[in-house]
């Protein structure tokens, strides 16, 4: 049953839809992670694949998306394809190799897990895949690294085209695309490509307000992430903590029309889990209950 706002004119409020990433549920097997998501009141999870959330290199694939479908739908859970899993690829390395690695098989290495969150995404209908093109290693020139960048992308973007999947770049601070300008420069190459806004980024980089962002690129993002962030540090904190402006996030948000789902990444905070989920979303529905203070809810 879908739920409308409407204000004491009648005018509808759109509520946003949160999800909650499992990178912040590291320490909850996966189905205990899903249901303490679901029973707080969230549209959707994040699911950062990983070793013991759902590995894409196990076997079985086929059976074990599909009983993730089966199980999300009967949690009526929506979902966002997560790939920042920091040892998945590599136990010795965080977060290596990339599609920046300056060794081929560390490329095809990255380009074949992409692939894999790809058709998990099409077979349980995910909104989004969110990736990042990784930090230049020592002794690779920006110019080769870029090179290896479009390489890797053009094989991972046709692919998700053929799968008519969303598959979305999120601008990482310290990384190759680090702002939103620089992917902008890169879409230019790839026009089906969508961008992962992490909020916070643009806090951590300095570049913009992340509610200046939301607004310019509304045509053009395939997901969002929100926390809270100071400016100029990469750190992910729970709402208050940091200097974003939530409430102006969710109002342009809001006025964007933005209708996919919001995730939550509080990729420190597994071991509080079992309190950050709920403490998470009441405050994000309560910040966005007062941008709009009368409102009565009805049913259609």
């Amino acid at each position: 049953m879908l739920l409308i706002k409407q204000n004491e004119q009648g005018q509808e409020n759109m509520q946003l839809r949160y999800a909650y990433n499992t990178n912040g549920a590291a320490n909850h097997r996966l189905g205990d992670a899903l249901a303490l998501i679901a029973d707080n009141g969230y549209d959707g999870v994040a699911l950062t694949l990983d070793h013991h959330h759902f590995d894409p290199f196990e076997t079985d694939f086929t059976r074990r998306a599909q009983q993730l479908k089966n199980h999300l739908e009967k949690l009526n859970l929506g979902l966002v394809v997560e790939t920042g899993a920091r040892f998945l690829l590599d136990p010795l390395k965080k977060h290596s190799p990339t599609l920046l690695s300056p060794f081929a098989e560390g490329r095809r290495k990255r380009v074949e897990f992409l692939k894999l969150a790809i058709d998990l995404a099409a077979i349980t209908r995910a909104e989004a895949v969110s990736f990042w093109a990784g930090v230049p290693r020592e002794g690779i020139s920006v110019k080769q690294a870029h090179e290896f960048l479009r390489e890797g992308l053009r094989q991972v973007s046709d692919y998700a085209e053929s799968a008519d999947v969303c598959l979305a770049l999120e601008p990482e601070p310290g990384m190759l695309i680090e702002t939103v300008a620089d992917f902008k420069k890169l879409k230019k190459d790839f026009p089906r490509l969508r961008l992962a806004l992490d909020t916070g980024h643009c806090l951590a980089s300095d570049e913009c307000e992340p509610e200046a962002a939301i607004r310019q690129m509304r045509e053009d993002i395939g997901t969002v992430a929100v926390e809270d962030m100071r400016r100029g540090v990469h750190e992910h904190l729970f709402f208050g903590e940091g200097e974003m402006n939530i409430p102006n996030v969710l109002a342009a948000l809001r006025e964007i029309k933005y209708g996919k789902l919001v995730c939550v990444e509080l990729s420190r905070h597994s071991h509080c889990a079992d309190r950050i989920i709920p403490a998470a979303i009441e405050f994000l529905r309560k910040t966005e209950r007062a941008l709009n203070p009368q409102f009565k809810e009805s049913a259609a």
